[in-house]
Parts: structure tokens; C-alpha cells; sequence
């Protein structure tokens, strides 16, 4: 086991694995490697394990354990474990900066104003999912909020929409939301679901792994439980949020003609999850564009390993897998980092995978199913007009068809004439949304348009946390700089 006298850099610590992102997928990687005796510390932005799906599970303020599920809670299984495996875990803490030196991999981080360098020789990336933008006319609006960003709300302390309340989209957790705002007490008027009708078709040649999944008892008993309490309007076509300084109704049209209108306080908007790619992108590692989920992610092997070495990427990440798949995947990236480590030998890294491949392919097994079900219809994914496309640069879809009509050919060049993607977000909010508009206009496959080439640091930082990092030899601060 190497040391920080051994590495040649200045680091404040250093580990054989750092692990980025305390979800399903982290937690278990954590685990497996510190229970094989490596030295690993998981790094993570909440204030406790659990990731987005197992939010606050160590501490949840909800009255009864009804209103989450039973998925949620397996949630306290992955962090006993944890917490046992005596895996360090840092909570708070930002990773912003990633690079190779020498043999390892250097970790620039904060945690609140300070920052501290450390290093590893295998990084996983558990950075999970984002919930997909939804580039609606007037989703900038206050009261207009994403399913997921409310769901988080009810987890960590309990909120649940007040006044009139819609929910727009489509995906499983529009409907996982609906129901546990209705279990803890709360207000949904109605539900408008902009799943294609054509697609209910197409998903029917996936039903027989569907059938045999477990997503056909759970999925079957959300939707009775929803459609009995709440008005749930089907086949919409496209939806749009007025008001003025704030949402007062969501308008829709169904993909027949007719037309409705809903008042509302708060509209509530999902059109599925994407993996979290910007850690994976600014380190350079390959990706590739998987068209069934609209979505990049990572290249990787069948152990998980990236394009770079020493870099894993597990869960949703590495493409929209869910909760269980990510647990396993978290478990077969630390089973063959313990093998190159040298804690353990090929015929016991085998027979140890072997069980775990089979828990991704149960937990796979029907996801097809919703791929094609709830793939966001174009209208959702690609907007006009007027709507805004770039946030943080306030760039409307119009703006984006003319740049690429006057011979703007991709993202990264759009960053020239419009500087979409270079706004705090670093293009969560717009890469997908942009890349499709350049795409559709100028005829090329999303897979030889290609996304923005994301830059280090991958997150907005102070002059403070700058100045907090060692010096190097040189008398430089030890970062790079883009």
C-alpha cells in the first residue's frame, strides 16, 4: 500500500480508491473495497449516504414508513453496511477536479470554504441521475419545479405541495411521487401523462421479460393506487405553464386536437432521468450515445472499467439502470478493483461475480419495457420558439436554429456564438436539449454531433477554496487550469 511519501505530489491523504457519489452504487462499492481490507473513503455533497433514491434514509422526518415504500427502506440495509465496513465517507464535500499524476489519480475538493487535494489508484464515479430538462414554454416560471427536485422536499423534511397541484410528464416517478404525496396527506389535482400513444404499442414486444420482472407488481399497483384518488389526463401531446410572475395554469393540447386548461399554484414537471456525465466527460473518458434512453454515457468494459485507467463508472452513471442494478454494479467495480489491487485472486473475483452479474441482469430484466414505454416524446425533448433553452445564459431555442443555420455545426462551437454550456451548470441544464436542436436542424446523428467538452473545475468555486490548496514544488497552486 503506497504512501504520500511514496506518490510524489502533495496530497493530504491518500487512498487505493476514492469513490464519488454515496448512492446505491457508491455505498456498495465503498463497502466491498473497505471490507477487503483497502483503504477507501467515499465522497459525497450530501450531509449523509443515501444518494438521491435513499435521500435522508438514515434520518427520514416522515411519520410512517408506508409513504416512502419498501424500495426506499432497503435503502438502510447499503448504509449499515456502510457505516460497518468502516469505509471513510466525507460528507459535504464537493469533488470539482480530477487529473492524473504519475500512477494515481489526484482529487481536488471543498468542503464548505476549504479545499484539500487527495489521490488514488482506482477512482469510481457514482455520480448517478439527473432528472432530464423539460423545455416546455414557461417552465422557468416560479411554481414550476421538476418531480424530483419535490420528491427531495418530501424526503428530507416532509413537504408536500400546497394548493392546487398538477403533475406533468411521464416516467415511473411521475407516478411513484403521486402516490407518496397522496399517502402523506397531500393535494394532487390532476396528472397529465404525455406518454405517446403509439409507444404503449412498441413496448408491447418487450412484455414478456416485463411480465417477468418485478416491475409489473409494483408498476400495476402504482397506477390503481393513483387513478383511484386523482384525474389522471392521458395522451397529451403538448403542455405549457402562463402566468406572469408566477405559474397560474398549465395549458395542454391532446394528440387528437382537443385542447384543456388546469389552474394551478404549483406544477410539477419529469420526463424521465439521464445519467450524470460531467465528472466522466471533464476526465476525458469515452462516451457513447444510447438512443433507446436519449442520453450519453460512458463506454465501458464488462467490469465497469472506463477509457481511463483506473477509473470505474457504476450505476445510474453508466446508464439508466435503477436502484438494485447500480447496487451491483457498485459491488462488480470493487470486486475487480480488489483483483488489480491484489487482495484477491481471479478464481474468487469470478465466482463472486458471477453472482452479482446475475443480480444486474434480474434487476435489468424489464427495463426495455419502460425504455420504449417512456422514451420522451420529441415534443418534450425539442423545443421552439421562444422557449428558453439555456438558463443560466438565457438562450431561446430560436436562437439556437439560427446559429446553426448561419454554419454553426456543433456544441462546442454554439459556446462561440451564444455561449450555451458555459454557465454555472456546465450544461446539465441544456447539453441534451441543445445537441438535439443542432442535430434535427443540421442532419447530423447525435452520435457524430458529440457533446460539449466539459472542463475542469465542474463546479462554480470561490477565490477562498483556490487559495486553499497546497503549493506545489514550483510555488503554484497545485490545480489545472483550462
Amino acid at each position: 500500500m503506497k504512501t504520500e511519501a511514496h506518490i510524489g505530489m502533495h496530497v493530504d491523504a491518500h487512498y487505493d480508491a476514492l469513490v464519488v457519489g454515496a448512492g446505491p452504487a457508491g455505498m456498495s462499492a465503498a463497502s466491498r473495497l473497505a471490507e477487503k481490507g483497502l483503504r477507501v473513503a467515499v465522497i459525497d455533497e450530501q450531509t449523509a449516504p443515501g444518494g438521491q433514491i435513499y435521500r435522508a434514509v438514515g434520518a427520514s422526518p416522515l411519520p410512517s414508513r408506508e409513504i416512502l415504500g419498501d424500495d426506499y427502506w432497503h435503502g438502510e440495509t447499503l448504509l449499515e453496511r456502510l457505516v460497518a465496513s468502516k469505509a471513510e465517507h466525507l460528507a459535504q464535500t464537493t469533488v470539482w477536479q480530477i487529473d492524473r499524476v504519475g500512477e494515481n489519480w489526484r482529487m481536488a475538493v471543498s468542503a464548505g470554504a476549504k479545499s484539500r487535494l487527495l489521490s488514488a489508484a482506482y477512482v469510481v464515479l457514482a455520480t448517478g441521475a439527473q432528472e432530464r430538462p423539460v423545455p416546455v414554454p414557461g417552465w422557468t416560471l416560479p411554481g414550476v419545479m421538476t418531480v424530483g427536485a419535490a420528491q427531495v422536499l418530501l424526503k428530507t423534511t416532509g413537504a408536500v405541495p400546497q394548493g392546487a397541484t398538477v403533475l406533468a410528464g411521464c416516467g415511473p416517478l411521475l407516478w411513484l411521487y403521486a402516490a407518496q404525496v397522496l399517502r402523506a396527506g397531500g393535494r394532487i389535482d390532476a396528472l397529465l401523462d404525455t406518454t405517446p400513444r403509439e409507444q404503449r404499442r412498441a413496448a408491447m414486444k418487450h412484455l414478456f421479460d416485463f411480465l417477468r420482472s418485478d416491475y409489473l407488481k409494483k408498476g400495476v399497483s402504482l397506477l390503481l393506487e393513483v387513478k383511484r384518488r386523482i384525474k389522471v389526463i392521458g395522451n397529451v401531446a403538448t403542455f405549457r405553464a402562463t402566468g406572469v410572475e408566477t405559474v397560474n395554469a398549465v395549458e395542454y393540447m391532446l394528440d387528437d386536437g382537443t385542447c384543456g386548461c388546469v389552474s394551478v399554484d404549483t406544477l410539477l414537471i419529469h420526463q424521465g432521468v439521464v445519467p450524470n456525465v460531467n465528472l466522466s466527460n471533464a476526465l476525458g473518458c469515452e462516451h457513447e450515445w444510447n438512443d433507446a434512453q436519449c442520453c450519453w454515457q460512458p463506454k465501458l468494459d464488462a467490469w465497469l472499467h472506463s477509457s481511463q485507467p483506473g477509473v470505474f463508472v457504476a450505476g445510474d452513471g453508466s446508464g439508466i439502470g435503477g436502484a438494485r442494478a447500480a447496487e451491483a454494479q457498485g459491488e462488480l467495480a470493487a470486486l475487480q478493483i480488489a483483483h488489480l489491487a491484489g487482495v484477491s485472486n481471479t478464481a474468487s473475483r469470478d465466482a463472486a461475480a458471477g453472482n452479482v452479474r446475475g443480480r444486474i441482469a434480474r434487476a435489468l430484466r424489464g427495463r426495455a419495457f419502460f425504455e420504449t414505454l417512456y422514451r420522451p416524446a420529441d415534443a418534450m425533448r425539442i423545443p421552439s420558439g421562444e422557449t428558453l433553452v439555456c438558463r443560466c445564459e438565457e438562450v431561446t431555442a430560436r436562437q439556437v436554429v439560427e446559429a446553426a443555420r448561419i454554419g454553426c455545426s456543433g456544441p462546442n462551437q454554439l459556446k462561440a456564438f451564444l455561449r450555451c454550456g458555459m454557465g454555472p451548470c456546465q450544461g446539465r441544464m441544456c447539453g441534451l436539449t441543445v445537441c438535439e436542436l443542432l442535430s434535427r436542424e443540421t442532419g447530423t446523428p447525435m452520435r457524430e454531433l458529440g457533446y460539449y467538452t466539459l472542463r475542469f473545475p465542474t463546479k462554480p468555486l470561490t477565490l477562498a477554496e483556490i487559495a486553499a490548496l497546497p503549493a506545489t514544488e514550483e510555488g503554484e497552486k497545485s490545480i489545472v487550469t483550462a
